[in-house]
């Protein structure tokens, strides 16, 4: 054997210093000459400290000022009027009203609607009720002031109506915009019948309205209403209702005028075509019994016609017709007709032009172009269906 020169012990001493090193490399990776010094510095540095997981994102506050604030909007209706009307009729222009809504719940038991109307610088009330809607026995409780349940048209607020004005047979026999509105107790419940939803309304007033008028504290009014709705198919469905009225009319002491009512609707809207068509024809018609003091009872008889279609997504046609006898001298009777159109630029919007032609019970003979616009900002409520 020959002996081992130096540079061989040399070599070997290097390899058996290098032996722990390698142990420690991961398997496939090629030694390096820095191993070593790698090695000692690792050792002698701390672990490098670990990233803290993100904050979670700030958690916003209640809005405090929507807990506390009632829902808050406000509708205005523009009206213009083109033609000579002997009977007055509306001015040329005029801001005919101004609606301002404030609704919310008050508590789990009852919300609060309130209507405040401005017009010709008077500033009234058309509605401000509470409404309870959990009470025993599935009744649906108003108190407060609110419009009738008298038939279709006198329930609607203007904003609602679908012409520029109210049917002739509304102001001559049911008192106009205003109609039966007055301060009382509403009651209403749902009847369950299969395959008809029937709603059953009874309200007591207190007999200040356009139409009655109570001499005493004990002379109320009353009015009734029935509704019987069914759908005929996934597209269409009809509406009946009976109404009926009682209370002084303020001619004498105990003259009173009684009212009774007939309401009928069929509406259709094609499911898959909902927002671009549908047809409504309506009807109503009254019997009005009025006593007077210095004269005979005067019984007269008024109703409307109305239809309507939908030409497409924004574009509305409708026509009406009117023929109505005078609740204070039925020997007299106002007919006329209208054709309506009306553009929904959106749902906050609305422009309407209407011509109307009216023959009044003296013979006179009206004539007339309407124009309207309406326009809303806030939170309004849906009205009912």
């Amino acid at each position: 054997m020959r002996p081992f020169t130096g540079t061989t012990l040399v070599f070997i001493g290097a390899c058996f210093a290098l032996v722990p090193h390698l142990a420690l490399a991961a398997p496939g990776d090629a030694p390096t000459a820095d191993v070593t010094a790698t090695a000692a510095s690792d050792s002698t540095q701390p672990p490098a400290p670990t990233a803290e997981p993100p904050a979670p994102p700030p958690q916003a506050a209640p809005p405090s000022s929507k807990v506390f604030n009632p829902d808050i909007s406000a509708i205005g209706d523009f009206l213009g009027a083109v033609g000579k009307s002997p009977g007055g009729g509306e001015p040329s222009l005029e801001l005919h009203e101004a609606e301002v809504g404030l609704q919310a719940i008050v508590d789990p038991y009852a919300r609060a609607d309130f209507f405040l109307t401005f017009a010709n610088d008077v500033v009234g009330v058309e509605e401000g009720y509470v409404t309870f809607t959990t009470l025993p026995g599935g009744l649906l409780v108003k108190a407060g002031k609110m419009r009738d349940a008298f038939g279709k048209i006198d329930g609607m607020h203007n904003h609602v109506v679908p012409t520029t004005d109210r049917p002739i047979v509304s102001k001559n026999l049911l008192g106009g915009e205003d109609a039966l509105a007055d301060s009382g107790i509403s009651v209403s419940r749902l009847i369950p019948i299969p395959g008809v939803f029937m709603e059953a309304t009874g309200q007591v007033f207190r007999g200040e309205s356009e139409v009655f008028k109570a001499p005493t504290r004990g002379d109320l009014a009353y009015v009734g209403h029935l509704r019987l709705y069914r759908d005929l198919s996934e597209s269409s469905n009809v509406d009946l209702g009976g109404s009926v009225a009682y209370g002084h009319n303020g001619s004498g002491a105990d003259t009173t005028t009684r009212l009774f009512g007939a309401d009928a609707t069929f509406r259709y809207k094609p499911l898959r075509r909902a927002i671009y068509h549908h047809f409504l024809a309506r009807t109503e018609l009254v019997w009005s019994r009025r006593e007077a003091v210095d004269g005979p009872v005067q019984n007269a008889f008024g109703g409307y016609g109305y239809v309507e279609y939908q030409f497409s997504r924004r574009l509305f046609g409708g026509v009406r017709y009117d023929n109505s006898q005078r609740a204070e001298d039925a020997t007299l009777r106002d007919t006329g007709g209208s054709f309506v159109l009306t553009y929904w630029p959106s749902e906050f919007s609305q422009v309407r032009g209407q011509y109307r032609h009216t023959h009044f019970g003296e013979g006179r003979t009206a004539n007339e172009l309407l124009f309207q616009l309406q326009f809303s900002i806030g939170a309004h409520g849906a009205h009912p269906f």
